[in-house]
């Protein structure tokens, strides 16, 4: 049966959705603009102010350039290796990680996690972690993005909530089955928790695909370098000479070059946008 809303309600059900559909046009907006922009004429760009609905003279040279430009090839090569190997390497020891000290009866479980919580809120600092990257051999090396980066204590922590969510009885049938640790991870464990593991992809993917600081410090190679430090020197020290001869319409491949790098990691989300909330909340409230 359905509940007929008194006044008040219907007020309120009105006003909760104009104020979020005003909330996701200011969300929304700043992309679209930069996707206008993109496929707008330079002239006509530098000679408008204001907002900006519709492209002004539809043109795509912009792209045209930003394609041709082989340093965004190269970037995009190098940002889906590190993507795919270090997404797959963080889930990896982040769920073996989360499995063990979500075993009740292990007994360093206090101690490690408090170890591990420590350097959530603490740590030596960029430069020592320079230094140790420097005097372990990692400059220079697309390792010096991995293996540094294994693990993100908060998303260890919001995985091994999860895996504490699940009921006890399973674990306790598989080991009386003769189950080990990994057949019980990987066959049980696993499959449970997989909305948990599709948030931590996503996460540790939009880092990937983001960072440059780092890269930019550890790998001197510019065939090397990820799309984002390329995207960087494009928007932050006007590199565009490389693709159009000149600045005749650095504006336009400005806008061009950030569509081309942020709609990739914008397609993922739809497919993941299910998971995230069951996710995120999976285990979060234990009775």
């Amino acid at each position: 049966m359905k509940i007929k809303m008194t006044k008040g309600e219907i007020v309120f059900q009105i006003f909760n959705y104009l104020f979020l559909a005003s909330l996701s046009l200011l969300c929304l907006y700043p992309l679209w603009h930069v996707l206008m922009a993109s496929f707008s004429d330079h002239y006509e760009l530098l000679g408008h102010s204001g907002l900006l609905f519709w492209p002004l003279e539809f043109t795509t040279e912009a792209y045209k350039k930003v394609l041709a430009n082989p340093d965004i090839l190269t970037g995009y090569i190098s940002t889906i290796q590190r993507l795919v190997i270090g997404t797959g390497w963080q889930i990896l020891m982040t769920t073996l990680c989360a499995y063990v000290l979500s075993r009740p009866r292990f007994l360093l479980r206090r101690p490690l996690m408090l170890l591990l919580t420590f350097t959530m809120f603490f740590s030596g600092g960029t430069i020592p972690f320079y230094m140790n990257l420097r005097d372990l051999g990692m400059l220079g090396s697309f390792w010096g993005l991995i293996i540094p980066f294994s693990m993100s204590v908060y998303n260890m922590i919001i995985l091994r909530t999860s895996i504490e969510g699940l009921p006890s009885g399973l674990i306790e049938a598989a080991t009386i089955d003769g189950a080990g640790h990994i057949a019980i991870l990987f066959k049980i464990v696993l499959p449970l928790v997989k909305a948990t593991l599709a948030v931590l992809v996503l996460y540790y993917g939009v880092a990937h695909w983001n960072e440059w600081f780092w890269a930019v410090r550890i790998i001197a190679d510019k065939d090397k370098l990820p799309l984002a430090v390329i995207l960087r020197e494009i928007l932050i020290e006007s590199d565009t000479a490389s693709m159009d001869g000149g600045q005749v319409a650095a504006e336009n491949i400005k806008y061009a070059t950030i569509m081309v790098s942020t709609i990739p990691i914008l397609c993922i989300y739809p497919f993941i946008q299910k998971y995230f909330t069951q996710g995120v909340m999976i285990g979060a409230i234990k009775e």
